[in-house]
């Protein structure tokens, strides 16, 4: 997701996935890496190492070619080494991003997984930052504190893999699959299966079995999924009340809300808001 300070914009925005070497060259075998800043598009791109990255404030947004998934305030990304992928940095964003070496992780999957970190990893991500994933390499005595913080993170890390957040869309290549979930995401406020039906030309029935057989979800199913996302990030945003999101995506009334998204994420819209809201401030090195 991180890009190195998503480093050469324009290079981040192309079309063609690159893989971006964080550590510029070094020889760290894990690294840290702070970003905050306004919104920006990555672009399709891959890294040399595997990656996790916790969102302090705001909402990023990763799109693999398996799904698209939503990193909300206070849970981490996993990005495996060489999996392609690109991120959405909406306004406000702040993230600590910790770079290991495959080596430190050798069996660590090859998907993307939203996770819920533990208070320990959130703070050992944080003490992380005084080791920049494009430091220059100290002397061996600096290393071997690193390495040996970094291997007992790459550990707990390990474990946390086992506890992922079901917080993604799927994706699809069919293409009338595909214009019906890009519709249906984009009309989230007033959607209905006629509406998608007839903007893909296809009957509703039609569409309701193409969603089974394409991705194994209904339609109805993936509409909920896609308005708990939309809401999750509508309500890290700053000066939004849970009304008007309850609107936003789609809901008649607050109350209907409430039980669908405390149904979806395990808390109310009002709990999940003041959550997201406290933003932790780290120190280490900034950058943008």
């Amino acid at each position: 997701m991180t890009v190195s300070a998503l480093s050469d914009r324009h290079d981040a925005e192309s079309a063609t996935p690159r893989q971006i070497d964080l550590r510029r060259g070094g020889r760290a075998l894990a690294g840290s890496y702070l970003y905050e800043g306004d919104k920006l598009l990555t672009g399709w791109h891959s890294h040399d190492v595997h990656q996790i990255e916790y969102a302090m404030g705001g909402v990023v947004e990763v799109e693999t070619r398996a799904g698209h998934y939503l990193l909300p305030p206070q849970q981490a990304a996993w990005l495996p080494v060489g999996l392609e992928h690109s991120a959405t940095m909406n306004p406000d964003v702040k993230t600590i991003a910790v770079m290991f070496d495959p080596q430190l992780l050798p069996h660590a999957g090859n998907r993307a997984r939203i996770l819920a970190v533990s208070p320990l990893i959130r703070e050992m991500m944080i003490y992380a930052l005084r080791w920049p994933i494009d430091r220059r390499v100290g002397s061996r005595e600096e290393e071997a504190i690193a390495d040996g913080f970094f291997r007992t993170l790459a550990h707990l890390v390990a474990d946390a893999l086992d506890h992922e957040a079901p917080l993604n869309l799927p994706t699809s290549d069919h293409p009338i699959v595909a214009a019906a979930m890009a519709y249906t995401k984009e009309h989230l406020q007033s959607v209905s299966a006629e509406d998608v039906s007839r903007a893909v030309a296809v009957s509703e029935r039609t569409l309701r079995r193409l969603f089974g057989d394409t991705l194994g979800i209904s339609w109805r199913t993936y509409l909920l999924h896609a308005r708990m996302l939309r809401a999750m990030a509508l309500l890290a945003l700053p000066e939004t009340s849970v009304q008007d999101v309850s609107s936003a995506v789609g809901f008649d009334n607050l109350s209907s809300f409430t039980r669908a998204f405390a149904q979806f994420s395990g808390e109310t819209p009002s709990s999940y808001r003041r959550r997201v809201k406290r933003v932790e401030e780290p120190t280490g090195r900034r950058r943008r």
